[in-house]
């Protein structure tokens, strides 16, 4: 899976199982996940709409939102770093993380690019990882 905006892959794992083993990576990776969105738990709420599982977490790592944060400092309307887990409904499940080097394109400051490419080396270790 690549977009102008995320990459990311299918995986042999169950949702759950994919769930602790990317969360797992990113924290090798300095990455602590500060949102856990359960899309599917509020569509059925809010809708009472069924579909398979899909969570999104917000996954930050403090040293570099830090950097991004003093360089640009209205950065934090595109952080954090979005990670989709989803199941299809043939029971795939797809772990794909949002691209910040493509998002960090809309902010016109040379100081964030080379802080982008950073965490995408980061995120597309931890997909290498799972």
């Amino acid at each position: 899976m690549n977009t102008r905006y995320g990459f990311g892959k299918k995986v042999a794992l169950a949702f759950d199982q994919a769930i602790e083993c990317v969360t797992a990576e990113l924290q090798k990776e300095g990455f602590g996940v500060l949102t856990d969105i359960d899309v599917s738990a509020t569509m059925k709420k809010k809708l009472d709409e069924d579909m398979p599982p899909y969570r999104i977490l917000g996954a930050c790592n403090p040293k570099l939102a830090h950097q991004a944060m003093t360089a640009e400092p209205s950065i934090g309307l595109l952080l954090p770093c979005n990670v989709v887990v989803r199941q299809d409904a043939a029971g795939a499940v797809f772990v794909e993380f949002m691209d910040p080097a493509a998002v960090l394109q809309l902010v016109d400051n040379p100081n964030i690019e080379p802080l982008a490419a950073t965490v995408r080396g980061k995120l597309e270790r931890v997909m290498q990882a799972i």
